[in-house]
């Protein structure tokens, strides 16, 4: 199982010189991936820039949104942000999309919350015809450029019967996002079953993300976490600020259980935006 990395796009503190250094060293490290959470209503850093950036500052690591909630955006705009930044990072872009579930994040980018699943359908129909050349609209030019042979592989994020069913029509894997491992493993298992019958070949990529917070840092940990969640409620966020791992030894439980659930690729995201962070989980994992 290959194990990334999460870039502090949107954690308190965070400034663009560190994400720039923080890619730099994610890379040096040996991490397989750096991966971009994001919302609309929350004032982080837009995803695909900041990958674009840590591309250009980057040669080896992988790159990718995890997730980016991609009804908010027009797939004409999506279509031409994601195919540039493939195009300017050699290739190494992964879109991990997801419908979303806050009304804030579709209010403030002026789309229909309410028509979300429909959207993101038509949307990911739209991103392969426009990375083939085709224009979106009647009249129009293609929207996007070239990213190469493929276009730019899409995880799909979700729980539902409409994630395996985009999965196994539109993707090349599913990403579980925060979900811990016993809950991944069974839903990895049915996007398998339903890749084998619907005669796709090879196997479907699974991804998942889980938070982390090495040495001193619990407060601000669960502070910012607290506050990014907080919209779903203090119970949830509170679920989840508990959930982060913040010792050694259950960074490498939650590694080994991962790796018994199926899954090709862990990213462990960061709660506190500071540069020590890369190292500490770096002597965890790789040792």
């Amino acid at each position: 199982m290959d194990i990334g990395i999460g870039i502090p796009n949107t954690v308190t503190g965070a400034t663009g010189p560190l994400l720039l250094d923080w890619a730099r060293r994610a890379e040096a490290a040996g991490f397989s991936t750096l991966a971009t959470i994001g919302r609309i209503a929350y004032p982080g850093f837009e995803e695909l820039s900041v990958l674009g950036a840590a591309g250009a500052v980057t040669e080896r690591i992988g790159l990718v949104t995890n997730v980016l909630l991609a009804p908010t955006r027009s797939s004409a705009e999506l279509a031409k942000q994601a195919a540039t930044v493939q195009q300017l990072s050699g290739g190494r872009l992964t879109l991990g999309l997801g419908v979303g579930g806050r009304p804030d994040d579709f209010a403030l980018a002026g789309r229909d919350f309410g028509r979300r699943g429909r959207l993101f359908d038509q949307q990911l129909a739209d991103l392969r015809r426009a990375w083939s050349g085709e224009p979106l609209a009647e009249g129009s030019k293609p929207p996007a450029p070239d990213p190469g042979p493929g276009g730019v592989p899409i995880l799909i994020g979700g729980t539902s019967d409409a994630t395996i069913r985009r999965t196994v029509e539109h993707g090349s894997g599913w990403t579980a996002g925060g979900a811990p491992p016993q809950a991944t493993g069974p839903f990895a298992e049915r996007v398998r079953a339903a890749w084998r019958e619907a005669g796709r070949d090879g196997s479907p990529t699974i991804a998942a993300l889980n938070y982390f917070g090495l040495g001193d840092t619990e407060e601000r940990s669960r502070a910012y976490l607290l506050d990014y969640y907080g919209i779903l409620g203090p119970q949830v966020a509170e679920m989840i600020a508990g959930g982060a791992h913040r010792s050694p030894q259950a960074i490498k439980d939650v590694i080994a259980a991962f790796e018994d659930a199926g899954v090709d690729e862990l990213v462990l995201d960061p709660t506190v935006a500071e540069l020590d962070q890369v190292d500490r989980l770096a002597e965890v994992v790789f040792g």
